[in-house]
């Protein structure tokens, strides 16, 4: 399998929106936009001068399965940005794929940003997204409660 990264557009931010509805994933994956017109809203935010977020597509042998993203990017700050990440096409689960895409990611907004330090929370439940953030180098810091749901934050030096 072949896991590239692609630059995000209006149409995939349309589907990635739509295929994140599926309950498996609403369930793991807290979502800012409600509504596919507030995702490509946020997409057009992030074009512009001066955004504070990146994210990238992630295509398997040429097909499109998810997103990477990192958000609230402040090279003043620890961390320097949030990652997040979501493969919505459930058939492409636990192989590894999320793992690539996430080392990928991280390699390019080092690069492209200058990001040393990054950030990410997951459910406590979501042992998957746990397993891929531990394969990248995360540390895991805190667990805490917010919004009636056990989550962990971890973190990563780059």
């Amino acid at each position: 399998m072949t896991v590239l990264l692609h630059d995000r557009t209006e149409a995939t931010v349309r589907m990635y929106y739509e295929k994140s509805q599926q309950p498996e994933i609403k369930t793991m994956l807290p979502q800012k936009a409600k509504s596919a017109e507030e995702a490509v809203l946020d997409y057009y935010k992030m074009l512009l001068p001066g955004s504070t977020s990146y994210g990238r597509t992630i295509f398997v042998d040429g097909v499109y399965i998810g997103d990477v993203w990192c958000y609230c990017i402040d090279k003043t700050d620890t961390p320097n940005a949030m990652l997040s990440f979501c493969i919505f096409e459930i058939t492409y689960w636990r192989k590894g794929i999320a793992s690539e895409a996430v080392s990928l990611f991280l390699k390019a907004i080092h690069e492209k940003f200058g990001i040393g330090t990054i950030g990410a929370f997951t459910f406590s439940n979501n042992i998957a997204s746990q397993r891929v953030l531990e394969k990248n180098g995360f540390q895991f810091l805190e667990e805490f409660i917010e919004d009636g749901r056990a989550s962990k934050y971890y973190q990563l030096s780059l």
